[in-house]
């Protein structure tokens, strides 16, 4: 890997290696579009929401409490609340301090008191009447809270300058490096997260120890330092080294995390046998254990991953906060790499799971993300907490609110996931209305304007406002999900040609004006699965660019449940009004009897009612009321036993 000699202070993740150079948020401005109206929201109404409720049910109040000697008594919230707030802290920092006020410092003030004077800082452990510190790492979380402080603490550093967070995040990281380091406690924290934020916060401030740490969290995890329980160690990748597993296992999330930190890890230190291995452990995983949305977890009891292939949709856990970790992951793998297929992934889980979590007016959440939900929901209470993850309606606040608070800090952060540089040139990897400067080697200056209404429609068109008298190279990710479909890119010089999926260039001496356009397949196309997904074989989805599509209960005649749902998939889907897809098919009337099977050779199914079935995107599913829904379509078709699938 080659060393990034430079780039933008306003980086989330910041290597010093690597194939490609991320560009940051003074360097990318999204202007328009699907992910500027999502942004806008963010900024001006889930911040405040996420401030409000954790005020309200009392997660920034366990600080006051701590700090007034009341806290074994008052504290409210999980074990890990705390790390709400810091993530609540790191998505205000990105936003620069606007649209926030002076919440970001208010609430720094409120958590400054708290922290010990040797650094330490939680306010479920280690005070009069609680646990002893660190007496609970399988479940205490005491090194996850400190990873989301430190990369608040990294996020004010490098967006507002450094501050009292930094300051806190810092004093955090040296206590962590004094009691788990060489010669203290040899353990690990049950959920990864602390490393990669270690490793940032040597980035940004140069400290060796911090990477030392970091590395040393990684080298320790899978050799049963944390007891055994009920889920068993690969719930919290406690069983195997991670330089040798190859795949991804237990808790979805923190397998996510722990896999991200492994990637940080290898590109500071250049160990390119761990990157192998993360590399090795994401390929298995996205091949057989990850949903068509990009979500990742099957299970509900341990918000893990399944066997290969078990991944059943109306059980479908896809945790929001897993999504949120595999585009960390894939991120750090594109930057480390150069691969496409990367940015391929993160781009069908910030579509398809990301996005699909906040409401429209970013006030309400998913928490975890079903492809079929056989009964209609309740609308919850506004004012409470929805007890349960697997709402069946976009909640306000959780018992355990952690993904309304990573969706925050993700889309407050998105624009530096968009495009990186390389001593060759610029590379976008994810598309939206944008404008890009940068600075390319030798102090050369370019200035792109993209315009596009992707994911809606397919073109892209990159202006040229400002370029070296030089050659150099543009390169635009063509991606996955255009298959064997076409896609076509136009050069300044007006020539058309067919591209692969993969990337496209264009090398030329570029002037001011000149304009390249990429043209991508977005139509709707049949999707099947693998026939090793048992839960969903016999059945078919659509799928339209990177969006995924669903059908609604609201959308059929008759308040008619999704499951009366028959599509015919020897007819191409064709887009409807707005942003719908319609798809040919058919309405049955399920025949109840006294019991549910019936021989081969029993008399066949009627015919259903021949309907054009309406189909949205799987974002925008349950935004209009209580509704059934399905992604994956049983066909009208008859299979081999002469039933209808």
């Amino acid at each position: 890997m080659k060393e990034n000699t430079a780039g933008s202070p306003l980086l989330p993740v910041a290597p010093t290696r690597g194939r490609l150079r991320p560009l940051g948020l003074d360097e990318v401005r999204i202007t328009g579009g699907f992910w500027a109206r999502r942004r806008h929201t963010n900024a001006t109404a889930t911040l405040d929401h996420c401030h409000d409720w954790m005020e309200r049910v009392g997660w920034i109040g366990n600080f006051r409490a701590a700090v007034e000697g009341r806290v074994h008594r008052d504290r409210r919230g999980r074990e890990f609340a705390d790390s709400d707030v810091y993530k609540l802290l790191e998505a205000m920092a990105w936003e620069g301090g606007r649209h926030t006020g002076g919440a970001l410092d208010a609430v720094t003030e409120v958590i400054a008191p708290a922290q010990e004077p040797d650094g330490y800082l939680n306010t479920a452990f280690g005070r009069p009447g609680q646990q002893p510190r660190y007496s609970d790492l399988e479940w205490g979380h005491e090194l996850y809270c400190y990873g989301h402080l430190i990369q608040a603490g990294v996020a004010q550093t490098r967006a507002l300058g450094e501050g009292e967070l930094t300051k806190i995040a810092r004093r955090a990281a040296d206590h962590v490096c004094a009691a788990f380091g060489p010669g203290g406690i040899e353990g690990v924290c049950g959920h990864p997260e602390i490393e990669t934020a270690l490793v940032e916060l040597a980035r940004v401030t140069g400290e060796q120890r911090y990477l030392d740490q970091a590395a040393l969290f990684v080298a320790r995890r899978g050799h049963g330092t944390l007891a055994d329980i009920e889920f068993g160690r690969a719930y919290y990748q406690d069983d195997i080294p991670v330089r040798d597993a190859t795949v991804l296992r237990g808790h979805a999330v923190r397998a996510l995390y722990l896999a991200a930190g492994a990637v940080d890890v290898a590109v500071e230190t250049g160990d390119d046998a761990l990157l192998a291995a993360v590399v090795r452990q994401w390929e298995t995983t996205v091949a057989r254990r990850t949903y068509l949305t990009g979500g990742m977890g099957s299970h509900h009891r341990d918000e893990s991953f399944g066997d290969d292939f078990v991944l059943p949709p109306d059980r479908a856990y896809s945790e929001t906060c897993a999504g949120v970790a595999s585009v960390m992951l894939a991120w750090r793998l594109l930057l480390a790499t150069g691969e496409p297929r990367f940015a391929d992934l993160a781009e069908r889980t910030l579509f398809n799971v990301v996005a699909t979590s906040p409401s429209q007016d970013g006030r309400a959440f998913f928490y975890a993300n079903t492809l079929h939900r056989r009964r209609r929901g309740t609308v919850p209470r506004p004012d409470a907490e929805s007890p349960r993850a697997e709402s069946s309606l976009r909640a306000p606040w959780f018992a355990v609110s952690c993904c309304p608070t990573n969706v925050a800090r993700t889309l407050a952060l998105l624009p530096a996931y968009l495009a990186t540089a390389d001593d060759h040139g610029v590379q976008l990897h994810q598309y939206a209305d944008a404008e890009i400067t940068t600075v390319l080697t030798g102090g050369h200056e370019v200035a792109l304007r993209v315009r596009t209404d992707y994911p809606s429609g397919g073109t892209v068109s990159v202006r040229i406002a400002r370029s070296p008298d030089r050659p150099w190279t543009l390169s635009l990710r063509v991606p996955a999900w255009t298959g064997g479909a076409t896609a076509w890119l136009t050069g300044p010089d007006g020539v058309r040609r067919p591209v692969a999926q993969g990337t496209a260039e264009v090398t030329r001496l570029f002037r001011p004006g000149d304009e390249i356009r990429l043209d991508l397949p977005v139509a709707p196309r049949w999707i099947t699965p693998d026939p090793r997904v048992d839960a969903v074989r016999g059945t078919v989805a659509v799928q339209r660019g990177p969006l995924v599509y669903c059908a609604e209960s609201v959308d059929l005649p008759g308040g008619r449940d999704v499951d009366a749902v028959r599509v015919d998939p020897a007819a191409a889907p064709q887009d409807g009004p707005g942003d719908t897809v319609v798809v040919p098919g058919e309405l049955a009337a399920p025949r109840d009897t006294e019991w549910p099977y019936a021989p081969l050779d029993g008399p066949a199914a009627p015919p259903g009612e021949s309907a054009g079935i309406v189909l949205v995107p799987y974002h925008s599913w349950a935004g209009r009321g209580p509704s059934t829904m399905r992604v994956w379509l049983p066909t009208a078709q008859p299979d081999a036993t002469g039933a209808g699938r």
